[in-house]
């Protein structure tokens, strides 16, 4: 079984792994990060959303072998901790924006993409940035809130 050096949540971590192995196993399994959540399995709910050289991916079908040498791998738990969450993690839970939960380390994920390219995003632009992302806990509209409040925009939605 091959082996891979990989950089997640600042740490570099040896592996071994199949090349088609998905990075989310990789994550979940061997590097025991639980913030990336196995939803679908074929890229389409968002709940395995972690970001790679910055930019999301969906874990669930994204090869470990994918990676570049140096890449970048960040999960929920590379943004903040329950002592520390970072701003954005901050304002979802001041909006109490997790229902069930399960989708919510992927609204984070994907959010947190969506500020890195649009600071200061529309409720437009944010429900547009999030649509890819399945919540069936239907807590939408306190999503949209704690992008905007993380944004430091004032709350519409």
């Amino acid at each position: 079984m091959p082996t891979f050096q990989i950089q997640v949540n600042g740490r570099r971590r040896q592996v071994q792994a199949d090349a088609d192995s998905p990075l989310l196993y990789v994550l979940r399994d061997q590097c025991e990060l639980h913030g990336p959540k196995f939803g679908c399995g074929l890229g389409q709910c968002g709940a395995c959303t972690v970001h790679v050289d910055g930019q999301a991916m969906r874990a669930c079908v994204y090869p470990v072998s994918a990676l570049g040498s140096g890449a970048q791998v960040t999960t929920l738990e590379g943004l903040g901790s329950s002592a520390r969450p970072s701003p954005l993690q901050q304002a979802f839970i001041d909006e109490q924006a997790a229902q069930c939960g399960y989708c919510i380390n992927g609204m984070v994920m994907q959010a947190a993409d969506l500020l890195k390219r649009i600071p200061k995003p529309t409720e437009a632009q944010i429900r547009e940035g999030l649509a890819m992302n399945l919540c069936r806990c239907g807590t939408h509209q306190r999503i949209v809130r704690a992008v905007q409040r993380a944004s430091g925009q004032p709350v519409t939605a």
